[in-house]
Order: structure tokens, then C-alpha cells, then sequence
């Protein structure tokens, strides 16, 4: 992988909060959601950060790439840059 979306990156410019603002617990405490599982578990840090994305799309939030690794440096990408490959999928504009 050369390429993803840093949702910590991704939620603080959506939602305009400060880099501390971003912490898993608080992101999820901000949107009313509780912590799913074991603290410090990849698999359900990776199943909260899904929840956390799936509510960006739904506020609106057009996830895109915006680091990258090149030349073993890591890289902030541009949101201005345009998308590569398929589009995002569109997810109902609906919360519950």
C-alpha cells in the first residue's frame, strides 16, 4: 500500500477540529458513538475507524487519498489533486 486516506487527517479538516481532537476515543465520543471492543485491538480499532469513515460519507465527507509513501518519504497529498481509479461508493444520506 503506497497510498490511503489518514482519517484522523480526513475527520479534522471535514468537522474543522484540532489535530487533538482526532484520538480514536474523542472522534468516536464527538459523533455519539462508543468505543466497539478491546482498546489498543487492530482489529477493533480498524472496525471503529470503518464506523467512524461510514459516518463521514453519510455527513457528506468525500474521503480521498491524502498520504502517500514515495521514494520511502511519507507524503501529505493535495485534496485538490484529482481521484484515480473508481469512485468512491455512495452511501445514503440518512443517520440512525
Amino acid at each position: 500500500a503506497k497510498k490511503w486516506i489518514n482519517i484522523r487527517k480526513s475527520y479534522g479538516n471535514f468537522y474543522k477540529v484540532p489535530r487533538n481532537q482526532t484520538k480514536l476515543t474523542i472522534m468516536l465520543e464527538n459523533l455519539g458513538m462508543n468505543y466497539d471492543g478491546r482498546p489498543h485491538s487492530g482489529l477493533d480499532d480498524s472496525k471503529n475507524i470503518a464506523r467512524i469513515a461510514i459516518r463521514m460519507l453519510q455527513d457528506g465527507c468525500d474521503l480521498r487519498v491524502n498520504e502517500r509513501i514515495h521514494g520511502g518519504q511519507l507524503m501529505t497529498v493535495s485534496s485538490s489533486v484529482p481521484l484515480e481509479g473508481a469512485p468512491a461508493p455512495q452511501m445514503p444520506r440518512y443517520r440512525t
